[in-house]
């Protein structure tokens, strides 16, 4: 085998931890047919080699994990173009899945994005886009990592949709006129043989039908046919099989009259430019709506300004938001948005925050406070040092995570693919039976009568309304949600915060401000409360914890040296331990002097006892592995925290209340706040049981949280919700970041995602119901009892109201989600 002939193939590999491995892996993937050149680096951990005609790229990644390795998976983003219905969506979504090395593909209607998870390095982007092509489609991959651009192609179309409308209906007037005129002015049609001669009207029609067919109507037959053809027909193959049929009908009772039976020499030309005409109004109709759907991240996008003013050697100078780079500093002024991510350097002020929180409060910011791009500078002048730019900003990854959340396919969308994946095909069969059936059973002649009632079999029928039901409603829930400073990382959290019937809640931090004071501190006798309080404050400043920071603020506070800890070591649930001072020193709750085998003082824990009834929180401070000292911390409720119970309580949730803290301590704030259940003292796995206790109990799980021993609860809850003022690995476990520390934003988080799942049932529902009721009055169902028929003009423009229905019932959810949780069943108690 030629060098030439080899493609070169590079991956990731994941578990290579020394030269035996490497050794393995090389070994395994020598083994491909055809493979040469195999070279796997245990610095990079990538493998990389040449393959032969004998082997696949896919075939490496599964040779490298039966070797006991793995390649990490990653995804792929397209926009795919000429998607217009369901059909359309599963057949784009199975010739992707078909790739060797894809794992699965989810395409969404509404954005026009599909989402391809494959082995890092395995799937060549350009094979994805063969695939799309090879379905009928065109795409183009698109940066899964960059924040996300105006849809340039999406804006052409809606123009190009536009113009058609625009040239149908002006080509389509006379049509009509001609035809219906006769019914408007008696002795029209008289006048129109007397000016254009006897068979000129029906001449000059076929010719304006020819022109809307082959110029504004050419996309359904250019899309429509070729996938007819392969067998996979769609919205496009229903219109252009419709439109055309009564086309070439009128166009044979023009042309060749002789050729159809006597009394079935009639003209439908005014039926196929009307089809062509009102779906096409209705696509531009659709195309505006899903602009407005998507248009949360536009705006959000908006918020960034254009330029910026750096200072640079004393001077300001004006640059291009794309010329700033980490480290700048730059300087903003009262009234203008803040250019970048960063850290103020100079200067204070107010700053409106609501675009990230949804909160109306302006924050106070000073030197050392962090900054995002965007947001709006009210008072006074800052000086920033930029931290990130361009996708790393805040702003990109809000907008990147919105745009994941409205590409996602809900659960729901299940039962719509079983569906759509089989109506097409359906609707046709449909359709030549009513044509037989009105051949054969009506009377003579009944072949227009045939043609006409199959032909609104097939307008009616589109499949359009049943593939936006779901994704309209999750762009316009996400986007709304997003300004409300409420981000969906995954669109399927929705449905699953829709069906939770218990919420567990953290105290600190969650249902606290997260700021404790420290108000307490009680020594041993002899020893000096100052110096106990100066070893503990140096053995915290290594911690990021709240009750840290308090301690630590409390000897700043009174002017005591904060000294440097060594072999600082922090266990979740437990405290904290190192040395300080050349002195061993720990700080914790009680089960941590347990754990660390130190006798506790009667008088100081009796002392703690007294503290945790009043709704303080205890630590204990051991020197020397001595218990020295407590101290007491109190940690005031959030202003929302009563009614945001409240209101779940209200909506016929169970609450329950998981934290670490002392419970006497814990119990206090839930008698305050009127939660029933309290699970306290608890270590992270103990959180993890409880939710399972909970669930097993209750049913659907959801809990809210902010720290590092909330993250595993986070991950085991149905939906984890972190609040956004927490630590990055919280925010990170969860589905569902609450921007703000409000806890009213998780009572409106779970009053969208009900609204959401409302909408989307209220869609469907309309969706099926609408071909289920009007499929046989289009199959003429009631003109066999004497009812009226469905003309295919009325089926046209009935196909596309539906569509703008289910849109424009979805853009009601940008009312939605005020901080009500609708009212359901009474709490239960599990006390």
């Amino acid at each position: 085998m030629s060098a030439q002939s080899a493609a070169p193939v590079s991956f990731p590999v994941e578990g290579l931890t020394c030269a035996s491995c490497v050794g393995r892996v090389e070994r395994a993937l020598g083994r491909l047919p055809g493979a040469s050149a195999v070279s796997v680096n245990l610095a990079t951990g990538r493998a990389s080699l040449l393959l032969g005609p004998g082997a696949a790229p896919a075939d490496a990644a599964e040779a490298v994990e039966a070797a006991g390795y793995a390649v990490p998976g990653t995804e792929t983003v397209l926009a795919v173009s000429g998607l217009s219905c369901a059909a359309c969506v599963g057949r784009v979504e199975r010739a992707l899945a078909a790739v060797p090395g894809v794992g699965g593909a989810v395409v969404n209607l509404a954005t026009g994005r599909a989402v391809v998870r494959h082995r890092a390095g395995i799937v060549d982007p350009a094979d994805l886009v063969a695939a799309v092509a090879a379905a009928g489609y065109t795409a183009e991959p698109l940066d899964a990592q960059a924040p996300p651009a105006p849809d340039e192609a999406r804006a052409r179309e809606a123009r190009a949709l536009r113009r058609d409308v625009l040239a149908a209906a002006l080509l389509a007037l006379p049509v009509v006129v001609l035809d219906m005129g006769g019914h408007l002015a008696p002795g029209f049609h008289h006048a129109v043989a007397s000016l254009l001669g006897a068979d000129g009207a029906a001449w000059l029609q076929a010719g304006l039908a020819t022109l809307v067919l082959a110029g504004p109507g050419r996309r359904f037959f250019a899309q429509g046919l070729p996938g007819l053809l392969r067998g996979h027909p769609d919205m496009n193959a229903l219109v252009a099989l419709g439109s055309g049929a009564a086309y070439l009908y009128s166009l044979a009772a023009t042309v060749a009259p002789d050729l159809l039976p006597t009394g079935s020499r009639h003209l439908y030309f005014e039926a196929s430019v009307l089809i062509v005409t009102l779906i096409l109004l209705g696509r531009s109709l659709e195309a505006r709506a899903r602009g407005r759907t998507g248009e949360a991240i536009a705006r959000l996008l908006d918020l960034a300004p254009t330029t910026a003013r750096v200072v640079r050697d004393g001077a300001e100078a004006q640059v291009g938001l794309a010329e700033l780079k980490v480290g700048d500093v730059v300087r903003v002024r009262p009234g203008e948005r803040v250019a970048a991510d960063g850290v103020v350097v100079a200067g204070e002020s107010f700053v409106d925050e609501s675009m990230v929180t949804g909160e109306p409060a302006p924050v106070r910011k000073a030197p050392g406070a962090a900054t995002v791009g965007g947001t709006l500078n009210q008072g006074g002048s800052l000086d920033l040092r930029v931290g990130s730019v361009g996708a790393d900003t805040v702003l990109a990854q809000i907008a990147r995570m919105v745009e994941r959340a409205q590409g996602a396919k809900l659960p729901i969308q299940a039962l719509v693919d079983r569906v759509t994946g089989r109506f097409v095909p359906a609707v046709i069969v449909a359709a030549l039976a009513t044509f037989a059936a009105w051949l054969v059973l009506a009377p003579a002649p009944a072949l227009g009568p045939a043609l006409v009632h199959a032909i609104a079999v097939l307008i009616i029928a589109c499949p359009c309304a049943m593939g936006l039901a779901t994704p309209t409603s999750i762009m316009v829930g996400t986007g709304r949600a997003a300004r409300r400073g409420i981000l969906f990382r995954d669109g399927t959290a929705l449905q699953r915060l829709a069906g939770v019937r218990v919420v567990a809640l953290d105290k600190t931090g969650t249902l606290t401000e997260g700021h404790p004071r420290l108000t307490d501190l009680v020594a041993a006798p002899g020893r000096d409360a100052a110096e106990t309080l100066s070893l503990a404050a140096g053995l915290e400043s290594r911690s990021e914890h709240p009750v840290a920071a308090a301690i630590v603020a409390e000897a700043r506070a009174r002017g005591l040296a904060i000294p440097e800890p060594e072999g600082f070591e922090a266990e979740a649930g437990h405290g904290v331990r190192g040395r300080v001072g050349g002195r061993a020193v720990a700080v914790g709750a009680r089960r941590w002097l347990d754990r660390l085998g130190i006798a506790a003082d009667p008088e100081l824990a009796a002392r703690a006892d007294a503290l945790s009834a009043q709704g303080r929180s205890p630590l204990h401070v051991a020197l020397d592995g001595r218990h020295v000292a407590v101290l007491a911390v109190s940690d005031p409720l959030k202003a929302g925290a009563r009614a945001a119970v409240a209101a779940l309580r209200a909506g016929g949730l169970t609450i329950a209340m998981l934290t670490g803290d002392d419970r006497r301590a814990a119990e206090a704030v839930a008698r305050d706040l009127g939660i029933d259940a309290v699970s306290a003292e608890m270590l992270p796995a103990g959180k993890v049981e409880a939710l399972r206790a909970l669930r097993a109990a209750n049913g659907p799980a959801a809990f809210v949280g902010d720290g590092i021993n909330d993250a595993s609860a986070l991950a085991e809850a149905d939906v984890g919700l972190a609040i956004g003022t927490g630590t990055d690995i919280a925010v990170e476990s969860a589905d569902v970041v609450l921007m703000a520390g409000d806890p009213g934003a998780l009572v409106e988080a779970l009053s969208l995602s009900r609204a959401v799942m409302r909408n989307i049932g209220q869609n469907l529902f309309w969706a099926f119901a609408y071909n289920v009721a009007l499929i046989p009055v289009a199959a003429g169902a009631l003109a066999i009892v004497g009812g009226p028929s469905l003309s295919p003009v009325l089926a046209a423009g009935a196909m596309a109201l539906s569509s703008t229905f289910v849109l424009g019932n979805a853009l009601r959810l940008r009312r939605a989600g005020g901080r009500a949780v609708p009212a359901g069943n009474p709490a239960r108690s599990l006390a």
